[in-house]
């Protein structure tokens, strides 16, 4: 059992930073295609396509995948618990298209007969379905739950990752997953399935995300939440905590993704091509910022930022020196791809002011004051951050930076979440595409809508980018 004595400064550090006030990001404004956003000419992306695929890089594809599969099945739990008009016609969705789910060729065949001829009892449907005496979909990570019918394969995404990121950098792919411990056996042997059929081995890797990052929890009243052993509530500290693991990897491009954008196997080419632009785009950039780096030159550098619009004129006004060259261009890289903003629930692409500085920054609705001029600024955004990102960490002599180094640490975030139907504070650590990223140098690229289909609910997979045919 932790000892709350033992724990006081780590205690009086997570209330710190959960209950007194912390610096809110400023906007400045939207980044739009040629301020902050760069849209290059189809013969221009054909060009950089070609670029990435003959250059013979190495690459990793780094996808965070401890997320439960629960949330994804929450509009089920909803309708049983208290039904309503907006969860009963999800149901109705649900049941009625139950064919269309790649889920329905594993379930059993008299489950199958009862649900063709409706004559299925929900509520000891949805228990077999999300419980472990069952399915247990409701208990594994979201990367295990079946995504695609592919013939007569189902798939999920831990296996669809990799067969996508094949068609990427076929030669020298690589794939590592953060993940939840407690199912690494079953993720290894779903990938093992996938060699056997598809004949060949994959260059697989995971980690776990590192506990002692884990945020200590409070009540609203500011107390320190114990659990019913009396140990103290922890939580994990977000995917920003996976900066650590980020910073173990080492190929000449890291591709960072979120396990559920994953397109069906046969709808999957503007995706794969879309990978090769943004790994074609950062190999671009960093000739070019070695090619300054190597003989400083501030004309170089204002024709290579009217390129790649990634330095606010103020940061290009204060460089006084070839040092100060040296200094904004020998940072990590990353070449991220922006979407059209369509509702979806996330960050997107700013210009923002901190502490006097003007720089590109990626930004979640939690940061900014959620009233106001910031918020009608946030709202205006034409553009919405998919998590598509190509990163080049290696310095001015290849030498892979210390990405910790690169972080802002005062853009944690503080949450609030339920837990045994009370509410509990705690913070999480600086994003790992917002203020993880934060001084790193920062390209935003318009790529197509086509290239995200998240799935965030079950139904999600009834959207035509996740259908066979």
């Amino acid at each position: 059992m932790e000892n709350l004595t033992l724990n006081s400064e780590q205690i009086a550090f997570h209330k710190k930073r959960v209950f007194e006030k912390h610096p809110e990001v400023k906007l400045i404004e939207p980044c739009k295609i040629g301020d902050g956003i760069v849209h290059f000419l189809l013969v221009q992306r054909e060009n950089l396509i070609q670029k990435f695929t003959n250059a013979g890089v190495s690459s990793t594809f780094f996808i965070p995948a401890s997320g439960s599969g629960s949330r994804m099945f929450q509009f089920l739990y909803n309708f049983l618990d208290q039904p309503n008009e907006d969860n009963r016609g999800q149901v109705e969705k649900f049941l009625n298209n139950m064919e269309e789910f790649a889920f329905f060729q594993k379930l059993p065949l008299e489950i199958k007969k009862k649900l063709k001829s409706h004559n299925v009892n929900l509520d000891e449907f949805v228990a077999f379905l999300l419980n472990s005496e069952g399915m247990g979909y409701g208990e594994l990570p979201k990367g295990l739950i079946p995504f695609h019918k592919n013939g007569p394969f189902v798939l999920n995404p831990f296996q669809e990752q990799i067969l996508q990121g094949i068609k990427v950098n076929e030669e020298n792919a690589k794939f590592h997953y953060t993940i939840n411990p407690n199912h690494k056996e079953t993720i290894a042997n779903n990938i093992k399935s996938t060699e056997e059929l598809s004949g060949r081995n994959y260059d697989v890797s995971f980690s776990i995300q590192n506990k002692s990052t884990d945020a200590i929890a409070f009540d609203r009243e500011q107390n320190v939440k114990l659990l019913e052993d009396g140990s103290i509530l922890k939580r994990p500290a977000g995917h920003g905590a996976l900066l650590e693991n980020l910073n173990e990897i080492d190929t000449d491009v890291i591709f960072i993704k979120n396990i559920d954008n994953i397109q069906h196997y046969q709808k999957s080419k503007e995706a794969t091509e879309t990978w090769k632009y943004l790994g074609g785009v950062a190999l671009w950039f960093r000739e070019e910022q070695m090619r300054i780096l190597k003989n400083p030159n501030l004309e170089e550098l204002v024709e290579l930022n009217r390129v790649f619009q990634f330095l606010s004129n103020q940061e290009l006004e204060n460089i006084q020196s070839d040092e100060d060259i040296v200094a904004i261009l020998n940072r990590p890289i990353r070449v991220c791809g922006m979407v059209r903003n369509e509702g979806q629930p996330g960050g997107g692409p700013f210009w923002i002011e901190d502490q006097g500085k003007i720089t590109k920054q990626i930004v979640e609705k939690s940061q900014i004051t959620m009233s106001g001029d910031q918020y009608r600024l946030m709202v205006q955004s034409v553009y919405f951050n998919p998590v598509m990102i190509a990163c080049i960490n290696k310095d001015i002599n290849d030498q892979p930076f210390d990405l910790m180094k690169y972080r802002d640490e005062s853009k944690f975030f503080v949450v609030s979440k339920k837990q045994k139907g009370q509410d509990v504070l705690f913070s999480e650590l600086p994003g790992l595409w917002n203020g993880s990223m934060a001084h790193w140098n920062s390209i935003f690229v318009e790529v197509k809508s086509d290239t995200f289909s998240p799935v965030k609910t079950i139904l999600d997979l009834l959207e035509s980018a996740h259908l066979e045919g």
